[in-house]
């Protein structure tokens, strides 16, 4: 499976980017938001990949950080939404942006995604809100450690406990929003150790 690509961008689609990598130019699918991020052709850049394997074919989807490629997993989980909603939803929403939309049950925030109707949104929050519980108690400026560049701004032991937990095999939003919960109720001054055994209990509701 690729995990990532690094390469000169070829060329760009609608909703693709060729990356030229060592001279063999990879298709990889992308959020409109990463196509906006991406640099203009000739340019270098570095890719998170997703790799889906299919009877009839294998497609590549790429993001600009882990995050994004966490929240794009774990959105697929949801029923109904595969990997066109789940990259349309990222296309409109920043990994820190959706944390909070699910934290605060913000329907209509996901629904502005194109292909997400009101009722699949409802299902969206209601069962990311299921599998990130520790979101449900979290208010929308500490969701944002949920977003991995909000996440680099937090004090260290809190992105020593996100890693612990990441480490640890849990997805990074569940570890984010695990850790944010127990920040709220620990106190900002919170050491590492006492977040990270916080946030496992918090990941066991």
């Amino acid at each position: 499976m690729i995990g990532k690509l690094k390469g000169l961008i070829d060329s760009y689609g609608e909703d693709f980017v060729i990356l030229d990598v060592n001279g063999v130019g990879y298709v990889v699918q992308c959020s409109s938001r990463t196509l906006q991020k991406l640099p203009q052709a000739g340019e270098a850049a570095s890719l998170a990949i997703e790799t889906q394997v299919r009877e009839d074919a294998i497609r590549l989807f790429g993001f600009t950080s882990d995050a994004e490629r966490d929240w794009f997993r774990l959105l697929q989980s949801v029923q109904g939404v595969g990997a066109k909603v789940a990259l349309a939803i990222l296309g409109i929403m920043s990994p820190a942006e959706l944390a909070t939309a699910i934290g605060t049950q913000d329907k209509a925030a996901v629904s502005r995604a194109p292909g997400v109707g009101p009722k699949l949104a409802a299902r969206i929050v209601a069962e990311m809100k299921d599998k990130a519980p520790a979101l449900a108690a979290v208010d929308p400026v500490v969701a944002r450690l949920a977003g991995e560049d909000d996440a680099k701004a937090a004090p260290k032991p809190v992105q020593d406990a996100i890693s612990a937990l990441v480490n640890l095999g849990y997805g990074r939003p569940q570890a984010a929003a695990a850790v944010a919960a127990s920040v709220k109720a620990l106190g900002e001054s919170a050491e590492t150790s006492a977040l990270i055994r916080r946030g496992l209990k918090e990941l066991a509701n």
